[in-house]
């Protein structure tokens, strides 16, 4: 699944469950299709911030072998992205809305 993030001011899309964790981080249910409104944004970033900066992101295994499919060499395929830089452009995006007095809306993309 793919979840389309949107405001008034622009939008963005992002791999499904990347997206529900980071929604269920802002104290959301992780329901697709869902929005939050902008008084509540600002609570929202703080609970989504407060649980990035207590998230361990694991390391990106060191053994090639681990993260290594069966169809592509291990040199050809970049480690994992952690959940702090998947979240770049929601809070990026959250904060323009905060900004410009927009609503926060997510629906399956």
């Amino acid at each position: 699944m793919i979840v389309r993030f949107s405001t008034r001011v622009g939008a963005f899309t992002m791999h499904g469950d990347a997206a529900v964790t980071l929604l269920r981080a802002m104290g959301h249910s992780g329901t697709v299709p869902g929005a939050i409104l902008t008084a509540d944004l600002p609570a929202a970033l703080t609970r989504l911030r407060a649980a990035l900066a207590a998230h361990v992101d694991e390391p990106p295994p060191t053994e090639p072998d681990a993260w290594e499919d069966a169809n592509q060499d291990a040199e050809k395929r970049a480690p994992p992205i952690s959940l702090r830089t998947r979240a770049v452009p929601l809070v990026d995006m959250i904060e323009t809305a905060i900004a410009h007095d927009s609503d926060l809306m997510w629906e399956r993309g």
